[in-house]
């Protein structure tokens, strides 16, 4: 990478781990150390957002370029190219730099004292801040790293990589996100720009495989004019692939897809909702929970299994 994209990243808050790994401490962990708030996934799943590490393995590695994508993707890469950092190296990385960076809160009078030190104890490894995670080539054993040293972790993948998916099904992550980008293949093509070959069918290759990890996500980024169309395509796509849980999110008008989109592609929240329950009419998913300053719902179609697994 240019060392002029560098200095920008890391003036956004990113700090460089290895060759290809970055950590970056997201905005709902702040939040959660100086207020009340926190992100959506420690409503719906009981993560504590102040002791979760948003982290990739592989920076400026991936196979689409979508239009709302809040990264700057003109340097994104459709394959991996150079050296392969191990996985304890990468672990050890990016914690040291998220406590390192975690003290600037030492001295805000806001700051939860007691949460703070928590936080220097990371429980948790959020496998999605830039770029397509799985192909890091050495991701089973980041995974199982993780598992040793007791840390949960949510991967979440754009479903190009399927072969990836494959082998990390003896050695699952806590739970396996498929951001799924479009209704159709048309919808897909016009919507991410895709780098790579047969990208359609590599993700509908993940959403099969999906149903054999033990705590699967669909996850729909919505835009608004865009991908936020033909409700009845999402749900026969998410009736195949069956996944425990179904989040319906708005698309966040921030960071470089400001460039490329504008704000009147931001659903509201009622918006999000009411697209949900289209979906759920034709694929009996039904909303179990909601964030609305998050602009996202929750979704299950077997309400009565555990959704709230506690970490």
């Amino acid at each position: 990478m240019e060392e002029l994209k560098k200095k920008d990243l890391y003036n956004q808050g990113y700090r460089f781990v290895g060759s290809h790994s970055a950590v970056k401490l997201c905005m709902w962990a702040k939040r959660a150390l100086v207020s009340d708030d926190f992100c959506y996934k420690q409503q719906f799943y009981g993560i504590n957002s102040h002791r979760c590490v948003q982290m990739t393995p592989s920076l400026n590695v991936c196979g689409n370029r979508c239009v709302w994508c809040w990264r700057d993707i003109e340097f994104t890469l459709p394959k991996w190219k150079g050296p392969v950092d191990k996985p304890k190296g990468i672990i050890d990385g990016c914690i040291k730099e998220q406590v390192r960076y975690l003290q600037g809160f030492r001295g805000n009078k806001k700051t939860n004292k007691d949460k703070f030190i928590e936080a220097q104890m990371p429980l948790h490894f959020a496998i999605s801040l830039s770029g397509e995670p799985t192909f890091y080539p050495k991701l089973p054993e980041l995974i199982k790293e993780l598992k040793r040293r007791k840390i949960t972790s949510f991967l979440v993948t754009n479903g190009t990589n399927p072969s990836m998916l494959k082998k990390l099904l003896k050695n699952q992550p806590t739970q396996l996100y498929i951001t799924l980008p479009a209704p159709d293949e048309e919808t897909y093509i016009k919507c991410c720009s895709p780098l790579i070959k047969d990208g359609w069918k590599k993700i509908n290759e993940s959403l099969s495989i999906l149903k054999k990890f033990k705590r699967s996500t669909i996850r729909l980024t919505l835009v608004k004019n865009v991908n936020m169309i033909k409700p009845e395509k999402y749900a026969e796509l998410i009736k195949k692939a069956k996944p425990r849980f179904l989040e319906c999110k708005s698309y966040m008008w921030v960071g470089h897809s400001k460039q490329r989109l504008e704000l009147k592609n931001m659903p509201l929240h009622g918006e999000i909702k009411e697209f949900a329950k289209e979906i759920g009419k034709h694929s009996g998913y039904k909303i179990v929970d909601e964030k609305e300053n998050s602009r996202v719902v929750l979704m299950m179609k077997n309400i009565n299994k555990d959704r709230k697994l506690r970490f």
